[in-house]
C-alpha cells in the first residue's frame, strides 16, 4: 500500500463520516471523528452488503466506496445511539425534536 492509497482511504473515510454526521446529527464530528466514523463505517457497510448479498454500482469506484461507508457509518451511529444510556425523557424528546 503506497502513500496515495492511504490518502484516498483517509479522504473517503472523512467524506463518508462527514456526510453520515450531517444525516444523523446535523453536523460532523470534527476531522478526526469524521475519519474514524467513516473508516469504521466502511467495514460495517462492506460487511452488510456481503451479508445481504447486495451490490452497489454508482458508476465510479470512489462513489461506491463513499456510499458504502456512509451506509455503514449511519448504521454505526444508530446502533451507538440505541446503546447509549439515556433517560426516558431524553429518548422521547429526541423522537419529537424539530430541526
Amino acid at each position: 500500500m503506497d502513500s496515495n492509497s492511504i490518502l484516498i482511504i483517509v479522504l473517503v473515510g472523512g467524506v463518508a463520516g462527514w456526510i453520515a454526521g450531517l444525516l444523523i446529527r446535523g453536523s460532523g464530528y470534527g476531522i478526526i471523528g469524521d475519519v474514524a466514523v467513516g473508516l469504521i463505517g466502511a467495514f460495517i457497510g462492506n460487511w452488510l452488503m456481503r451479508a445481504l448479498h447486495l451490490s452497489l454500482d454508482l458508476g465510479s469506484p470512489i462513489a461506491n466506496r463513499i456510499a458504502l461507508s456512509v451506509i455503514g457509518a449511519v448504521v454505526l451511529m444508530l446502533v451507538i445511539g440505541l446503546l447509549r444510556p439515556r433517560s426516558l425523557r431524553e429518548r422521547l424528546s429526541d423522537v419529537w425534536r424539530r430541526r
